[in-house]
């Protein structure tokens, strides 16, 4: 009744709706899969066959504040870079397309031994001021191109395929992946849904690579194999990893090691990122200072050298 919201006011009455009719609570919310994430639905519906929905309701909402919470560090530790490298395409962009022109008007008349860069940057500034209209659509046309690709599916997971071949950050990618599975399975089997039905509705979160690794530990356990051997088998582990998972098969509680497998991949991503972030953050800022100076100096380069031809 408080709800101000219209399209939140829609989604409950619709839920309001099929109970009415008859409807469980999982079945009123599939009927709305916009809205509903098949996880969620999967534990309402198994929380509803063993009567503890109020934990099943607590243990979601604390497996989406640990997931944003490692999305966030991700987001917030990304900021600054990018804010780095917008404004040094903004400075570099500046010089090549406004001052480099103006510089190669005042230059056309000097005659000597330039070096080989600032001739191709004098070049470059002839260009421009001869053909901007055509250059800045051509820019415009790639840049929309760029934005349009990205928004696509299919360009962020070529992305992501690519990313996941440098060695370092690879396997980082690949943690945390593994960081979201192994959290995922540990709040599904605690729910009380079975460890097959588990792993076939988490196939989702994995890329390609890992998805094809998983169905092969999927087939290893539908044959008998234990969970942990099938894990490392199909390279889905770490060590640690492993242990924990043994440890889960051993004592029964094998949703809570897969929590806290979960917990020490994201703790370790976490550890990496600031890291990263320490060392990258200074690096980034020198090689665009570089950049942004090698310009400037090339640019003055016919000053210096009219000068040297003065004296």
């Amino acid at each position: 009744e408080k709800e101000s919201r219209p399209q939140a006011l829609r989604v409950l009455e619709q839920v309001m709706k099929g109970l009415y009719e008859g409807m469980s609570l999982s079945q009123a919310m599939e009927k709305l899969p916009k809205v509903f994430p098949p996880l969620y639905i999967a534990l309402i519906r198994s929380s509803e066959q063993t009567g503890n929905m109020i934990e099943a309701l607590g243990r979601y909402v604390d497996y989406q504040l640990q997931v944003n919470l490692a999305r966030k560090k991700i987001v917030s530790a990304s900021i600054y870079p990018i804010l780095l490298i917008i404004v040094g395409l903004l400075v570099i962009g500046f010089l090549m397309f406004y001052v480099i022109p103006k510089f190669s008007v005042i230059y056309d008349n000097i005659r000597g031994n330039l070096p080989w860069m600032s001739q191709v940057l004098l070049a470059w500034g002839r260009i421009l001021q001869g053909h901007l209209p055509e250059i800045m659509g051509v820019f415009a046309t790639t840049l929309g191109l760029l934005i349009f690709g990205m928004s696509r599916p299919g360009f962020k997971r070529k992305v992501v395929e690519w990313l996941t071949r440098i060695p370092a950050l690879g396997e980082r990618l690949r943690i945390y992946q593994l960081a979201r599975f192994y959290r995922t399975m540990g709040m599904l089997l605690d729910g009380g849904i079975p460890v097959v039905t588990a792993l076939e509705m988490v196939d989702g979160l994995l890329q390609p690579n890992l998805r094809s690794k998983l169905k092969t530990a999927l087939q290893d356990i539908r044959e008998g194999q234990t969970i942990s051997v099938s894990m490392e088998k199909s390279q889905l582990t770490t060590p640690v990893a492993v242990r924990m998972l043994r440890v889960g098969e051993r004592s029964g509680k094998m949703g809570e090691m897969m929590e806290r497998i979960g917990a020490f991949y994201e703790g370790e991503i976490a550890r990496w990122i600031d890291w990263f972030t320490r060392l990258f953050e200074p690096v980034l800022m020198i090689g665009i200072g570089l950049l942004v100076g090698t310009i400037v100096v090339l640019m003055y380069m016919p000053i210096f050298e009219l000068a040297g031809s003065i004296q």
